[in-house]
């Protein structure tokens, strides 16, 4: 499997920071704080070990070592860290669940158009 590619992540939640409302931007974001609210973006999304989000994410992909409560919707890659949890229902193409994870929900596999086509 190919690793989740962070290289162009221009923005990010420090450690310190705690946002109240929705979060949509167009690249990848590392969360280091809290988020409580829906994050939609175009990008890759890294919820670091001590980041939390209260809320529904959309993105490229995902990579979480912290805590999520809310459904996560993926066109690509979700990684769910050892000391991972998510409270919520996923939908991804690819999946790696690290031993020690904590996931309640449901997992839905996605298929993109052509991919259903050949």
């Amino acid at each position: 499997m190919d690793k989740i590619d962070f290289k162009d992540v221009h923005s990010m939640i420090g450690a310190e920071m705690v946002i109240d409302g929705n979060v949509s931007l167009k690249g990848g974001l590392i969360v280091y704080g809290k988020i409580t609210g829906d994050v939609q973006t175009d990008g890759p999304v890294r919820v670091a070990g001590k980041g939390e989000i209260i809320g529904n994410i959309t993105a490229s992909d995902i990579h979480i070592n912290g805590r999520v409560f809310g459904n996560v919707t993926v066109r690509d890659r979700a990684v769910l860290g050892a000391e991972s949890t998510l409270n919520g229902d996923l939908v991804y193409r690819s999946l790696l669940i690290e031993e020690g994870a904590r996931f309640e929900g449901k997992c839905d596999l996605t298929f993109d158009e052509e991919n259903l086509k050949a």
